[in-house]
């Protein structure tokens, strides 16, 4: 009888050891996805209604963390940044004016060099007036979309660089606004 138990013991060791070690490697692969997508992504919840009515006061969205690590940000995109008078804070506004740039606004129309910027996706325009401002090398100048009900740029403002978390690229809350945020490209 002690010949079975020795055996029998000896498998219950190893699988017991085994599952040990998948757990373990489970945890640790898990933390490491973890990580990883923290330093990439970051889930945001819009607060208020700023960006009406393209973005929605509740509306959760991804923002891509590394994509400005790449390449700039450009006019039109739509960006996550670190309120600059309360850095614990998030807002979310689009990019207007880009470093190097002079930005005027003239009873709520929008001068990038003194030409006007065609902006499509503002429904509520604002009535006034900012500037004229030439942005240093790290600024940018941001509004939200619903011009009148934002608190960005024409508050306090250019945004510096080192404020800025990333670009807004998925809605993924509520259900029937899943998919990619719209971004506008400008020929100026």
């Amino acid at each position: 009888m002690a010949e079975f138990k020795e055996p029998f013991n000896q498998q219950r060791i190893e699988r017991a050891g085994s599952a040990l070690r998948e757990a373990i490697e489970t945890i640790f692969l898990t933390a490491v996805l973890f990580f990883l997508i923290q330093v990439f992504v970051q889930n945001f919840r819009i607060q208020g209604p700023c960006m009406e009515p393209n973005l929605h006061d509740g509306q959760r969205l991804v923002i891509n963390k590394i994509v400005y690590h790449l390449h700039p940000p450009q006019r039109g995109d739509i960006i996550v940044f670190r309120c600059p008078f309360d850095p614990k804070r998030d807002f979310i506004k689009r990019v207007i004016g880009l470093p190097g740039e002079e930005v005027e606004v003239k009873r709520g129309r929008v001068y990038i060099n003194g030409r006007e910027l065609k902006e499509p996706y503002v429904a509520n325009p604002a009535t006034y007036s900012w500037g004229p401002k030439v942005l240093g090398p790290d600024e940018f100048f941001v509004l939200g979309d619903n011009r009148s009900n934002s608190n960005d740029s024409h508050n306090w403002g250019p945004l510096h660089r080192k404020y800025i978390v990333g670009k807004a690229c998925i809605s993924y809350w509520p259900p029937k606004d899943w998919g990619l945020i719209p971004h506008y490209s400008f020929g100026q």
